[in-house]
């Protein structure tokens, strides 16, 4: 008998029929109640037995047939038995047998593991004699199991005795071992079975799903459950071709969802390019552990994962590539940082992205610095990477990158500081302007320049709404005339959009418009201030001297060469500058949309970079014949309606259609944001 198979002897059906007995048993006597057949399992022992023989393979192939076993008695049986330590033991045992190399039963595996968690999510003070953490008040000795069935009413107290001293010292650990359930869990999610490693993931929901108010502290504090997870993302980005790897492919890639991996055939999910299919596992496993962390209801476990994934993954191995210096390896991390904040929606994650990128002097500084790097596709994707960061729901983004540096309002002249005196700025913007012979013929806002507005928009919040749209800007005697300023920035002579027959700038009111509403509902819950803090001065009575702060400076530098840059890099530059003027803060309104502020002196707002630029186009356009046919060909060129690559003077045409372009982009937000004199 010894060399049969356990299919050809009689064993499977005897514990087939051993198991019907205990689930019938039960069924007549209710589950308050404790039949002999119970009591007889427990007190002889045989579970203890079943894992020995199983671990033994005697006959060959006893191990499948226990775990199926095991399975089905704490599926089927209705009595919370993993708190008995009869129980728990051969459970502790076999749970050590699993995910173990060259394995054939990672069905079963799978199986049994995912029944022990689903008891586990019914009874969440068994957890600990699950993953034999015991150094803690532990549970019952095997002969007080038989004394608390044989009890009266409740049979199953879940009160713990104190820890017997015959106990394990392998239990007493108070960090699980790598042979436990996590770890195990962890390697059947490598499984090439799908059906296999779908059970791994949904077993480890289930233990980060739990409700008890101590399991998360267990997981946290006495497993290594954020490590494994983390060290698995760790192990799946090594294995990335970051020398290979497209850039743009990476920072444009799709939501991963982790379960889509086992709605289709194994056969759709493999690509004709292995660096694909390890980014799909990369994002894949991201978004699992992403989802894990906004579902867990403790909040503790969550935090603890995103602080190892912060440790282990992004601070030991991403921080080092940022400051590689080979420009691929920085490019493609950087992409990959631009498509991780982009999907992740915990709040944890999230905030351990945010304090790795922004909380720490020398990497902000860096990644900032790079948006203005010799390499126009760093600068593109460092660009990319502040854009993803402005369009998530974290307060601090903001105030660190911009709002910080604002509070002071440092960048106003000092007769300005509590005086609204518009026409004085005015009159000192026109005097600098008569020195340019080459600005708008006509002034700055000429009568016969001025546009009609067109009807207002809709609310940008829903009426239950507490949320008040914020005052304009101070000085300001009608909004009209803030639009009206980014309008006619451009001259007439140099605007081509009408040339192919496309709208004015009332066609940007909607994505103005839209774009000002997602900004609104990120900072709704932000308690931002309604009105404009006071100008602060120093000790000596004097202006305190004004930084705008490194992303600003960057972004500022950019626009005042935007005539000399690549089409596509001013795209994602114009793009963050109307996503920060979209804001709602009282202090962007002034900085980026209040065409009238008075600046101090070496100070620089957005309009007042614009200004500069358009003088320096009216100069550089001198040199350019035929500027009207120029223009329309380089606008059709954009459209791919004229193949003809060589055309004359193509950044500085493209340069010009950006800007004009983009200060319609500022004249429609401005218009959504702010109030308009309808008289």
């Amino acid at each position: 008998m010894i060399s049969r198979p356990v299919r050809q002897t009689e064993i499977p059906w005897r514990l087939r029929q051993m198991l019907d007995i205990l689930v019938y048993e039960e069924k007549q006597q209710g589950v308050e109640q404790t039949g002999s057949c119970v009591e007889y399992l427990l007190q002889h022992k045989l579970l203890e037995t079943l894992c020995t023989l199983g671990k033994a393979q005697y006959p060959p192939g006893m191990v499948q047939q226990v775990l199926l076993f095991f399975s089905k008695l704490l599926s089927q049986m209705q009595k919370p038995l993993l708190e008995l330590v009869s129980v728990y033991r051969p459970v502790q045992k076999l749970i050590r047998l699993c995910a173990l190399p060259g394995s054939h039963t990672e069905k079963e595996e799978a199986q049994f593991l995912l029944v022990v968690c689903s008891r586990v999510k019914q009874d969440p003070h068994t957890l600990r004699y699950v993953l034999e953490i015991l150094d803690q008040p532990a549970a019952r000795t095997p002969a007080s199991d038989q004394s608390q069935l044989c009890t009266q009413g409740s049979s199953y107290s879940t009160e713990p005795q104190l820890p017997s001293s015959q106990s394990d010292s392998s239990t007493s650990s108070p960090v699980q071992s790598e042979s436990g359930l996590l770890s195990a869990l962890l390697q059947l999610t490598k499984s090439q079975r799908s059906s296999v490693c779908l059970k791994a993931y949904e077993s480890l929901l289930l233990l980060s799903g739990l409700q008890s108010g101590s399991s998360g502290e267990i997981l946290c504090s006495q497993t290594q459950l954020g490590e494994l997870l983390a060290g698995r993302l760790l192990e799946l980005y090594s294995l990335l071709p970051l020398e290979s790897l497209d850039p743009g492919e990476v920072q444009s890639w799709p939501h991963t969802p982790w379960s889509s991996q086992f709605s289709r055939r194994s056969s759709d999910l493999r690509s004709e390019s292995a660096a694909s299919d390890h980014m799909t596992n990369f994002f894949s496993w991201f978004d699992f552990l992403d989802h894990l962390m906004r579902e867990a209801p403790e909040q503790v476990l969550a935090v603890k994962l995103a602080q190892c994934v912060h440790q282990l993954w992004l601070l030991d191995v991403v921080q080092p590539q940022l400051q590689h210096t080979c420009e691929q390896v920085v490019l493609v991390s950087t992409s990959l940082l631009c498509a991780a904040v982009r999907l992740v929606q915990s709040s944890s994650l999230l905030d351990q992205l945010v304090h790795f990128l922004l909380r720490s002097h020398t990497l902000t500084h860096l990644l900032l610095q790079r948006c203005d790097h010799i390499s126009d596709q760093i600068s593109m994707a460092s660009l990319s990477l502040v854009e993803e960061l402005l369009q998530k729901p974290h307060r601090d983004i903001l105030d660190v990158l911009v709002l910080s540096f604002l509070q002071s309002r440092s960048y106003l002249s000092p007769p300005a500081a509590g005086q609204d005196d518009r026409h004085a700025e005015t009159d000192e913007e026109s005097d600098d302007l008569e020195e340019d012979p080459f600005f708008f013929s006509g002034g700055l806002l000429s009568d016969s320049q001025l546009l009609p507005l067109p009807p207002p928009p809709p609310p940008t919040l829903s009426s239950s709404s507490s949320s008040a749209p914020p005052p304009p800007p101070s000085g300001l005697e009608s909004a009209a005339d803030v639009v009206n300023s980014f309008l006619c920035l451009v001259p007439v002579q140099v605007r081509s959009a009408h040339l192919l027959q496309e709208g004015g700038y009332e066609s940007y009111v909607h994505d103005a418009h839209t774009l000002v509403t997602e900004c609104q509902s990120l900072s709704q819950s932000w308690d931002w201030p309604l009105g404009l803090p006071p100008p602060t001065s120093s000790s000596s009575g004097e202006a305190e001297e004004f930084f705008e702060g490194h992303l600003l400076k960057v972004l500022f530098d950019r626009l005042g060469r935007v005539l000399e840059q690549p089409y596509e890099l001013n795209l994602q530059l114009t793009a963050v500058l109307s996503r920060l003027s979209a804001f709602n803060h009282p202090l962007l309104h002034e900085y980026l949309l209040n065409p009238y502020v008075h600046l101090s002196h070496c100070s620089r707002s957005l309009f007042s970079v614009l200004i500069r630029l358009m003088g320096e186009l009216m100069q550089r356009i001198q040199q350019v014949s035929n500027l009207t046919d120029r223009l329309l060909n380089a606008r059709r060129h954009l459209l791919g309606l004229n193949h003809n690559t060589g055309l004359e003077h193509l950044t500085l045409l493209r340069g010009l259609i950006i800007l004009e372009e983009f200060c319609k982009e500022l004249a429609a937000i401005a218009f959504v944001k702010l109030p308009l004199d309808q008289n």
